[in-house]
């Protein structure tokens, strides 16, 4: 049996080799758009985010529109998204602290982007990873199912598989990793019904070779 991190080389190559240009599926051009745009994702599809945001954008072009928005205005361009009213608050929230305590500039770490009102780690990583490029791992439902199924961690806690995650994988690799485990997430190792007769990580799946998968 091979060991967590040969488990982990294994499947950075596989995840490579089925996925290799996979991005971030939310369409944004900036940073605040990415940022509003993972916050709108939370329990909510990215494809149904995606609908919803060219109006949004368009409605608020800059930090100062929102930050100056009217939280039910923000609500009727995103109601049908899930938990938008919450979301909306957020939304305006987070734009009034960014201009007015981080003088417009979204900031380049977790630790800073957490204290944003609605955003955790998760979004954070996301904003650290794709915008500044720096190593950062996004532990989302798929990255957690999947990383149990393959035993690289043992346990469903988002912060600790990012920490378990963040001792496994190369730096360089940390950030593409997370968003090629979505798609083999949604294409082959679904939480309902894994497809594992065409997974290229099934030798090596603990979860498979116990036959619970």
């Amino acid at each position: 049996m091979l060991n967590k991190k040969e488990r982990t080389n294994k499947a950075i190559a596989a995840l490579k080799q089925l996925y290799p240009d996979a991005k971030c599926s939310l369409t944004s051009y900036n940073a605040l758009q990415l940022l509003i745009a993972t916050r709108l994702s939370a329990q909510c599809t990215d494809a149904r985010v995606n609908l919803i945001t060219p109006a949004l954008f368009e409605r608020y072009t800059s930090l100062k529109d929102f930050s100056e928005a009217e939280v039910e205005e923000v609500e009727s361009y995103i109601h049908s998204c899930g938990l938008y009213k919450t979301k909306a608050r957020d939304i305006v929230a987070m734009t009034k602290m960014l201009r007015h305590v981080y003088n417009g500039v979204i900031p380049d770490t977790v630790d800073e982007l957490i204290k944003l009102p609605g955003v955790g780690r998760k979004t954070a990583n996301l904003i650290v990873g794709d915008v500044f490029g720096k190593p950062a791992v996004v532990t989302d439902t798929h990255c957690i199912r999947i990383s149990n199924r393959l035993g690289l961690c043992n346990t469903k806690d988002p912060y600790k598989v990012e920490m378990e995650l963040r001792d496994l994988l190369p730096p360089e690799e940390s950030n593409a990793f997370c968003h090629r485990i979505v798609l083999f997430g949604r294409d082959i190792c679904s939480a309902r019904k894994p497809r594992c007769n065409v997974c290229p990580m099934q030798e090596y799946c603990p979860e498979y070779i116990a036959g619970k998968a």
